[in-house]
């Protein structure tokens, strides 16, 4: 099978196209043909080898050389075969998912059946395949860590990129007062996605503005903001949310106004924004699309920042 394969950490150059072997499935795995893939930060972290968190990525990636050779973990595709003990797929099914391992980059993954969910029908592949990461962790982040009602105000930091595209459609299953930060040129597709209220950062700072909120959603991380910055934007019983990594590991949790999360991408999880986006209720901003043969080419893109939406690899191009 033709995959993207790197064996030393490094900038974009370390990564090459080349002819790998198929995998072979696991009891509770799908072997899937993948038709896309999107990237994610994740890869970034791991194809560059990043020192981050106090070495604890390096442990994860490898320290010395990589502890995987394909990166990806967004896939959406078609079932090719499955393992012994997969009760819930069959050979044709479309699906979608991620894998914790890696490997999407590539004709042909194995993923495990519990990380897995029918694809939507009204999303193309490219479509599905920026759903699984960014989306869960919106989802985590919102309904599950802090159980957002209606009536409650929440501001979305960073809501055009990945994560935060998908944030602002699924604060708006459960409240109507969604408030969207982003810059001047992202504003009217914040909008178009459900927000409320934007409010340009490079000409308004919101946490000087005098406006309060129930939940500050960092979709961004990074450090770009904290709790610190926020903490007079939120109402008396305001939380402050955020997906930075470091905040994930040392959580902050004596302050009970902070949540920090990883978010896993299951089932349940697939299941509930499959039904949501077949509704008409969420759906992908895909930015850009490359080839399989131009993965570095999209890690370039997207290491460029500033992102409106998800970039996606097309595996069958």
């Amino acid at each position: 099978m033709k995959a993207i394969v790197y064996e030393e950490f490094g900038s974009v150059d370390v990564l090459k196209f080349e002819e790998m072997e198929r995998p072979i499935p696991k009891d509770d795995e799908l072997l899937v043909k993948v038709h896309a893939t999107s990237v994610n930060a994740i890869d970034i972290v791991f194809r560059s080898g990043a020192k981050l968190l106090y070495g604890i990525t390096k442990l994860m990636a490898g320290f010395k050389k990589p502890k995987v050779k394909i990166l990806g973990v967004d896939v959406s595709g078609e079932v090719d075969a499955v393992g012994k003990k997969v009760t819930n797929f069959k050979k044709g099914d479309l699906i979608y998912g991620a894998s914790r391992n890696h490997g999407a980059y590539a004709e042909y993954l194995c993923i495990p059946e519990k990380n897995t969910a029918i694809k939507p029908a009204n999303m193309s592949h490219e479509e599905a395949a920026a759903v699984p990461s960014a989306a869960c962790t919106a989802l985590h982040g919102l309904r599950d860590k802090i159980s957002i009602q209606e009536g409650q105000k929440v501001l979305i930091y960073g809501g055009s990129g990945g994560v935060g595209t998908y944030a602002i459609q699924i604060a708006r299953l459960f409240t109507s007062e969604v408030t969207a930060v982003c810059s001047t040129d992202k504003l009217s597709n914040a909008q178009s996605l459900g927000a409320k209220a934007v409010i340009d950062y490079t000409k308004e700072n919101f946490t000087k503005n005098g406006q309060t909120y129930d939940v500050i959603f960092d979709a961004v991380g990074r450090k770009k903001i904290s709790y610190s910055d926020c903490k007079n934007s939120l109402s008396e019983k305001g939380i402050f949310v955020t997906v930075d990594l470091e905040s994930v590991v040392f959580k902050q949790i004596r302050n009970k106004k902070i949540k920090s999360f990883m978010a896993s991408v299951i089932t349940e999880k697939l299941d509930f924004l499959r039904e949501q986006i077949e509704a008409g209720k969420i759906k992908s901003v895909v930015e850009k699309v490359f080839p399989l043969r131009q993965t570095a080419e999209a890690h370039k893109y997207y290491e460029k920042g500033h992102l409106k939406g998800k970039v996606v690899i097309n595996v069958l191009e």
